[in-house]
């Protein structure tokens, strides 16, 4: 092979003056690769000094023993000044530690040091839990519009919110450029891959506009593809009233002279891309001998050959990589328009911190919504795509509760909507529930019990926090039927969806566990209506009633903190079962993946779309994530893991004292299940990510072309294979090594927790 070689180069770009372009040799790019395109201003406007400082680059890249941190100063002795800083603060530069980031300006309070109740709001996407989060801190629906809702995915932020006396306070943390280009990158290759199928230019627009998993919206930073922001009268048809003159008036709202260079800069980008896709089709259709406008059999293989090959072409080519740094340019402008508060930059100049103080709520309120805002005649100016991170403290109480509760409330991604309780909940929720006090479940109340909250009930039960659980029922005012006349009906009837879907859990999570759960819930769900509106505009009856049930909800808050009582009744355990739990898992993660990978069957399961198993591999491979939608391999290891072996739990061989009642011993259990599963998340990570980086990247890299799809999916199997090996009669070494694994864990949770591990076998 080879050697890579590494060159720099001038350009003209949005930028004052000249621009260096160049891949830097020690950062991988979204695909994993060595050789990410970087792209830094060299502030000057003087031809001469830029083509010097271009040569001092080339000398940095075409000598290896420049590429170690250690050398920044006897660099800065020899080369100019933004030669040195566009190479040298990139070489550590990747994600951060977003929340620590968070931590070191608010800190997050907690039960023992403060005596603050710490609450996960989890829910599925559109059920509420934002606009219940604004009632509980007195967030008026209408002028504040603080956090943002909506019944789309907003932003993945998690938004913290500290309740306290004092200042209003932020601390908004973004995500890393790097992470930002790659979504860039998808963005551009999507709309390129519409171009392909020969989609209308709206459609097009749609692709490059809103990232594929809508997550990351272009639209919200760089403006709208239609001029009208919202589509036309005709287009819309709303069943709700709205305030238009509000809307109309909304503060910050673009000009009509910035929506017109706004979509001018789009009809650029969409331009180029254009010509990108048809430079590339044209490319593959001259190597493939295949014309892809021919008619029949020789168009289909033609246009199978050139879409297997298209996105790996074009991400090569220089002109993509220049559209991309053009757009990264584009969108790391918008933050000139941040005019409060203090922004921090990383030293490539990437903001990665804004913080914020100030005694006035209303301009406090209006500040971050720039941050949170998903109001479309803002769009084009809005930050919020790019941020993974809001924490905020101050006064923020709801006027119709007493006193000034110590709680902090943290509200995140919606689960979204999957076809079938088994899906495994993403790790972003099941690693913070060690972390909090409360688990708010919160659900619709019409559909009550679907397919997401079942999968949370299962997380939360298994994980061995179900003394945290809790659930608030939206929508509860949109129970109608002349078979449910009175509240209490409507109650027993949604109730009735709790105890039906617990019980569905018995063969998941064992009798004594549910039955648990079971003897309290009455008092842990909560009914509420309305919770979108001014509680001030319901009728009083129902404002009344909501303002009780809510301020029942916040003393719950307050009592969870409240220390268990000690639990004295201490399990013991056979080893023999954790191999049983442990093959029984293993079958139970394989088997669906290999329906996924259409490599086998599985009820319940089957084979996901080559480009979605592609996707996944891009952002494992280039360390952007370990997940993609609900395909969630990690999540899926420990949510089989975790269930298997809280059965194994479920069943102690002995105890140090017979349990006074079921209480006590399922408490007393659920302490060894919580160590287990923090110990899960760490291994399969380790096991199915960090330890096969190599792999992944082999897989997404090197296969394509015919057969590419079937090629990747062995290689992904090959992984899961390895990491998870399945025990059976004829043990294999690595089988040996992930079964000590779990042995080791699930025995150190079981005596760090004052149980015992009977010796009469090796485990």
């Amino acid at each position: 092979m080879t050697k890579e070689t590494y060159t720099a180069s001038k350009t003209r770009s949005n930028r004052p003056g000249w621009s260096l372009g160049f891949r830097h040799p020690l950062r991988n790019d979204s695909k994993g690769r060595p050789g990410l395109k970087m792209r830094r201003g060299l502030g000057t406007s003087d031809e001469a000094k830029a083509d010097a400082m271009v040569a001092e680059m080339n000398v940095i890249l075409g000598d290896q023993s420049w590429w170690n941190a250690s050398k920044r100063k006897e660099a800065e002795l020899r080369f100019s000044k933004p030669v040195v800083e566009a190479f040298y603060d990139e070489i550590q530069a990747g994600r951060d530690d977003s929340e620590g980031l968070r931590e070191s300006h608010i800190r997050l309070p907690n039960a023992k040091d403060d005596g603050y109740s710490r609450v996960l709001f989890v829910g599925t996407t559109g059920a509420g839990k934002t606009s219940l989060l604004r009632q509980l801190i007195g967030s008026d629906p209408d002028e504040d519009r603080f956090p943002s809702t909506s019944s789309a995915k907003t932003t993945i932020a998690d938004i913290e919110v500290i309740q306290a006396g004092g200042d209003f306070k932020a601390a908004v943390t973004f995500f890393t450029e790097f992470q930002t280009q790659a979504s860039i990158e998808e963005c551009v290759t999507d709309a390129a891959l519409a171009v392909l199928e020969r989609a209308p230019v709206e459609k097009v627009a749609d692709r490059f506009l809103n990232h594929r998993d809508q997550k990351f919206r272009l639209s919200y930073v760089l403006g709208t593809w239609r001029t009208d922001g919202c589509g036309t009268q005709e287009e819309e048809l709303s069943f709700d009233e709205t305030d238009e003159q509000q809307i109309l008036d909304s503060e910050g709202a673009l000009t009509d002279e910035e929506r017109a260079a706004n979509r001018a800069a789009l009809e650029k980008y969409l331009g180029r891309i254009e010509k990108l896709a048809e430079s590339v089709v044209a490319g593959l259709s001259n190597e493939v001998g295949l014309d892809p406008k021919a008619a029949g059999a020789d168009r289909e293989a033609a246009q199978e050959l050139i879409e297997e090959n298209f996105e790996a072409r074009l991400t090569q080519e220089d002109g993509f990589h220049e559209l991309v740094q053009d757009i990264l340019e584009d969108v790391r402008s918008r933050f000139d328009f941040v005019e409060a508060g203090d922004l921090v930059r990383r030293r490539s100049g990437w903001p990665e911190l804004w913080v914020f103080k100030s005694k006035d709520r209303e301009k406090f309120i209006r500040h971050i919504r720039w941050f949170s805002s998903n109001c479309w005649p803002q769009f084009g100016r809005l930050l919020t795509p790019l941020v993974d991170g809001i924490r905020v403290r101050g006064p923020l109480f709801a006027d119709f509760i007493d006193g000034e509760p110590k709680v902090a409330l943290i509200d995140g991604q919606g689960l979204g909507h999957t076809p079938d309780s088994s899906a495994s909940v993403t790790t972003r929720v099941t690693r913070r529930f060690g972390e909090v006090d409360v688990i708010l479940l919160v659900d619709n109340a019409e559909q009550p019990m679907q397919a997401a909250p079942l999968s949370v009930l299962r997380a939360v039960a298994s994980s061995g926090h179900q003394a945290k659980l809790a659930i608030a029922f939206t929508h509860f005012d949109q129970i109608k039927g002349q078979n449910l006349p009175t509240f209490a009906e409507r109650r027993a009837h949604v109730m009735a969806s709790v105890l039906n879907a617990l019980s569905s859990l018995r063969d998941v999570l064992g009798n004594s566990v549910v039955k648990t759960i079971e003897q309290n819930m009455d008092s842990r769900c909560f009914m509420l209506g309305g919770v979108d509106r001014r509680l001030a505009k319901l009728p009083s009856r129902a404002a009344t009633y909501m303002k009780a049930q809510l301020s029942e909800l916040v003393r719950f808050f307050g009592s969870a903190i409240t220390p268990p009582v000690p639990v004295e009744a201490l399990p013991e355990y056979d080893p023999t079962g954790i191999g049983f739990a442990v093959q029984e898992a293993v079958a139970k993660f394989q088997g669906p993946w290999l329906a996924k990978l259409g490599m086998g069957s599985y009820e319940g399961f089957s084979k996901e779309h080559w480009a979605r198993v592609k996707a996944l591999n891009r952002r494992i491979a280039g360390e952007l994530d370990d997940e993609y939608d609900t395909l969630r391999p990690v999540a899926d290891l420990v949510t089989q893991l975790r269930e298997s072996i809280s059965r194994f739990l479920n069943t102690p061989i002995g105890w140090s004292r017979k349990p006074i009642e079921e209480q006590e011993e399922q408490a007393a259990i659920a302490h060894i299940r919580q160590n287990v599963d923090i110990a899960l998340h760490d291994l399969a990570v380790k096991r199915l990510i960090e330890t096969r980086l190599a792999e992944w990247r082999v897989a997404y890299d090197e296969y394509r072309g015919a057969g590419s799809t079937r090629r990747r999916a062995v290689a992904i199997h090959g992984i899961y294979d390895a990491a998870a090996p399945l025990p059976d009669a004829v043990m294999t070494s690595p089988s040996v090594v992930f079964l000590a694994d779990i042995r080791k864990i699930v025995r150190r949770a079981i005596e760090e927790n004052g149980g015992k591990m009977r010796l009469n076998e090796a485990a």
